[in-house]
């Protein structure tokens, strides 16, 4: 049993923080036992881990996130999306063809991630199935959650990133076979998006969705370009959505579908249908200026709803910021287009980064019992002269916060090595 005092905070549910003042936090064997405003009497002999005022916070889920474009976080950021795809993002996911370059690459991601106070994460790779495997097996061996996927291109993308339809599903069903079988970082399907696959590259990956029960991750209605040209291509399927549900891709599987700005009463009809998480990414949204999600509207109707860096999009992988960013967003949203829109509270946003986004990993993101302990402690952002409440702490931190704020980070009750 291993004892921690502290201000505790975690999401109650998506309206209402629990916060638990001046308490101590009980857990046994990687997992919350208990959080007690006294010390029981049965622990009063055991050692505390006393972080005094600090802040005990779950650890963030980044539900979209493109590990390759980590070399390009906070540069090139001059076109919207198809150019900055085409000019500059896909150039540089070329290089992960060199095993050298990627394992460099990748291994500086995933610390930086950790530093950044994120745990569990929703992952692009690239078409190459060994550097993906490379990110993979060592998140798997870190312990930290997962779900990690080789690209899949097939059609509209530079000659260096286009597969054959034939190669592309190969490669995808040796990477499903090779890392099915991992306990924290596993494999899911990722066609990168309706413009760049073929109908007989979807179906296949349906195909091998229900074959091997996997999950998928995609781009959804993230612009108008995209909207518009994956009703050109797939006119019979109705909607973006509706292309992964005609071709079996949805219900084997957790589904991810990133930015989601321009849907339509179909998209979520399917979303709500599977479960599907609508994955706001508010910093690439204002890099990128594709669109604003209704984040307040799509929770009200019962979407899913999680936070995405969306790194190269962003500049950095800070989840926290997100959750500030995401308020921000809803305030513009409303003050643009106010009808059927509303403000999302600093309680919302941290849900969506920490209990709902880590549902999609199993019992992390939250600190009640029987949740496993990845958390973060967060201090050195409070005012000697200005007392603030815990909750308000919390609040700065989200929007003022850096790594060097996260004083301790907590995988299954392990302290890691960083900060």
């Amino acid at each position: 049993m291993e004892l921690f005092h502290g201000n505790i905070i975690y999401s109650k549910n998506r309206e209402k923080l629990s916060e638990w003042k001046d308490s101590y936090l009980a857990v046994e064997g990687g997992v919350v036992e208990g959080i007690y405003p006294c010390l029981p009497e049965k622990y009063a002999s055991l050692p505390v881990t006393d972080f005094g005022e600090d802040l005990i916070i779950p650890a963030f889920s980044d539900l979209h996130v493109h590990a390759p474009q980590y070399p390009q976080r906070g540069i090139e950021m001059d076109l919207l999306l198809h150019d900055w795809l085409h000019q500059y993002t896909f150039p540089l996911e070329r290089r992960y063809e060199d095993p050298e370059f990627a394992h460099a690459a990748y291994d500086a991601f995933l610390d930086d991630m950790v530093e950044h106070g994120t745990m569990h994460a929703v992952i692009f790779g690239t078409i190459h199935r060994e550097a993906t495997g490379y990110l993979i097996e060592r998140m798997e061996r870190m312990g930290l959650h997962g779900l990690v996927g080789k690209v899949n291109m097939d059609m509209d993308s530079p000659d260096y990133l286009c597969e054959t339809t034939e190669d592309s599903l190969r490669e995808t069903e040796l990477f499903l076979e090779q890392y099915q079988g991992n306990h924290t970082a596993k494999p899911i399907l990722t066609p990168r998006f309706a413009p760049t696959c073929t109908w007989p590259l979807l179906k296949g990956l349906g195909e091998l969705g229900r074959k091997y029960q996997v999950g998928v991750q995609t781009h959804l209605v993230e612009s108008l370009w995209e909207a518009a040209q994956a009703k050109k291509l797939y006119p019979e399927c109705g909607c973006d959505t509706g292309i992964y549900e005609q071709a079996g891709l949805l219900g084997n599987g957790p589904a991810v579908g990133a930015h989601y700005i321009f849907a339509e009463e179909e998209d979520t009809r399917i979303m709500k249908k599977y479960g599907v998480y609508a994955v706001q990414c508010p910093d690439s949204t204002n890099n990128i200026l594709a669109g604003i999600m209704r984040t307040g509207a799509l929770a009200d109707e019962g979407v899913r709803l999680g936070l995405g860096s969306d790194i190269a999009g962003a500049s950095n992988l800070g989840i926290y910021s997100q959750i500030a960013r995401s308020v921000q967003l809803s305030k513009y949203k409303v003050f643009y287009e106010p009808e059927g829109n509303r403000i999302v509270s600093l309680a919302q946003a941290f849900y969506m980064g920490t209990k709902e986004g880590g549902a999609l990993f199993g019992n992390v993101g939250s600190l009640e019992p029987g949740y496993s302990f990845d958390a973060l402690v967060i201090g050195g952002i409070a005012d000697h002269f200005h007392k603030l409440s815990p909750v308000q702490l919390l609040e700065r931190f989200c929007y003022l916060g850096e790594t060097k704020h996260i004083r301790a980070r907590y995988l299954a009750g392990k302290k890691l090595g960083t900060g």
